[in-house]
């Protein structure tokens, strides 16, 4: 009997451990991504579609049109995951799962500049309310 009881714990524990180790995973399959829905964003929410890794072109539109105080979303049509950030740090996206959508942000600045924390070189921005895009620098934008 106290053979099997610890081959029981045995056989449990690493299971256990196998768990941990994949529930940690960040791109193990079953399961959404933090910050993904699968619903659309409501109706008046601009959507910036996420298309791939390919530096500015990774966004459509870029630069996008989306006023201080209004609400926008990225949908992922890429078959990996990314994470969309803004550059100053004032909205964060989350983990958008492939074929979802982030969360309904709302801008609340007057014009900004994006990036994937997975994929450094996708850049985006957010036009200001004068149509031109805002100045970008550092290590997030493109030369």
């Amino acid at each position: 009997m106290a053979t099997t009881h610890s081959v029981r714990q045995k056989l449990l524990g690493g299971s256990t451990v196998l768990a941990l180790a994949l529930g940690g995973c960040g791109g193990g399959g079953g399961g959404t991504p933090s910050g993904s829905t699968g619903n659309p964003p409501p109706a008046g929410t601009t959507t910036i579609t996420i298309m791939g890794e390919r530096g500015a072109q990774s966004f459509s539109p870029n630069p996008a049109s989306v006023g201080q105080g209004s609400t926008m979303a990225f949908r992922n049509t890429d078959s990996v995951v990314h994470h969309i950030v803004m550059n100053d740090g004032s909205l964060d996206a989350g983990d958008i799962a492939p074929g979802a959508f982030s969360p309904t942000l709302r801008l609340t600045t007057d014009g900004a500049n994006y990036h994937c924390t997975i994929h450094p070189t996708m850049v985006g921005s957010i036009n200001r309310a004068t149509g031109e895009p805002p100045p970008c620098s550092g290590l997030y934008c493109e030369p």
